[in-house]
C-alpha cells in the first residue's frame, strides 16, 4: 500500500452514532485493553468497542470486558484440533462484527494470513520494544540481556510476519543499572498505557496514512513531548 488512506466503512457498517467499530483481541489480564475502554469512555475518540473476542477463557480480560457492558466471544483455541480449524473460526467470529479496528492488546498467537490479508491496515498491536529490536516473546529480557541504555514500546499495523508492520508511534524509557525485568516491564507498560489508546485516537480521526514502511500522521493536534512522541 502506498500512500493510502484508511478506507472508510460502508454506511451500513458504521458504529453507534458514526463512531469506528473496534474490536479488541485478548488473551491475558488486559490492561492495555482496559486503557482504551477508559480513553473511550472519556468521549473524545471517535470509536466504540464493539466485543472483545478471547482465545483463553476465563482471562481477566474478560471480566474487564464484561464489567464495561462489552460483548464477549471465546473462541478457546484449545477446543480445535488444529490451527487452521481455530483459524477459521476466529475470522468467522471478526468478520460478524464487521470492525473498522481490530487491536492486539496482549493476545498471544500470531495472526492468520487470511485474517490478515482481509484487514489489511485495520489491525494494530502493541510490543514492548522499540522495533525492529526485540521482536517475539520476552522483548523486556532480551532489552536486558542485550546491555541496551532505552527500551520503550512500539504501536504498529500489523502485518504477515511477527512484530515488522508499519510503525505508528514508538515511546522511550530509560533503562536503569539496577533494572530487572520486572521494572523494567513495569515502566514499559505505563507507556504501553498512553501510547496504544492515542494511536487509536489518531486512526478513528482518519489521520494515519500508510506508505510503504512508513505511518504519516495527518494535520491535527501535534504530539505532546511529554506523552506520545519518539524521544
Amino acid at each position: 500500500m502506498s500512500g493510502d488512506r484508511i478506507p472508510s466503512p460502508p454506511e451500513d457498517e458504521v458504529g453507534v452514532g458514526g463512531k469506528k467499530r473496534i474490536i479488541v483481541l485478548a488473551s491475558g489480564r488486559g490492561s492495555n485493553f482496559q486503557a482504551i475502554l477508559d480513553e473511550l469512555s472519556e468521549g473524545s475518540t471517535n470509536g466504540t468497542c464493539v466485543r472483545l473476542i478471547s482465545d483463553v477463557p476465563g482471562c481477566f480480560a474478560i471480566e474487564r470486558a464484561k464489567f464495561a457492558g462489552v460483548p464477549v466471544t471465546v473462541v478457546d483455541y484449545r477446543a480445535f484440533s488444529s490451527k487452521e480449524d481455530y483459524e477459521k473460526a476466529l475470522f468467522h467470529a471478526i468478520k460478524e462484527c464487521s470492525p473498522d479496528l481490530i487491536l492486539l492488546a496482549g493476545y498471544m498467537r500470531i495472526l492468520g494470513r487470511e485474517i490478515v490479508r482481509s484487514f489489511h491496515g485495520k489491525i494494530m498491536n502493541i510490543h514492548p520494544a522499540l522495533l525492529p529490536s526485540f521482536p517475539g516473546l520476552h522483548a523486556q529480557r532480551q532489552a536486558l540481556g542485550y546491555g541496551v541504555k532505552v527500551a520503550g514500546c512500539t504501536v504498529h499495523f500489523v502485518d504477515e510476519m511477527m512484530d515488522s508492520g508499519p510503525i505508528i508511534l514508538q515511546k522511550c524509557v530509560p533503562v536503569f543499572p539496577d533494572d530487572d525485568e520486572d521494572r523494567l516491564s513495569e515502566r514499559i507498560l505505563n507507556e504501553e498505557h498512553r501510547c496504544f489508546p492515542y494511536a487509536v485516537k489518531l486512526f478513528c480521526q482518519d489521520r494515519l496514512e500508510i506508505n510503504g514502511r512508513m505511518v504519516r500522521v495527518l494535520q491535527g493536534t501535534p504530539f505532546s513531548r511529554d506523552s506520545h512522541e519518539t524521544d
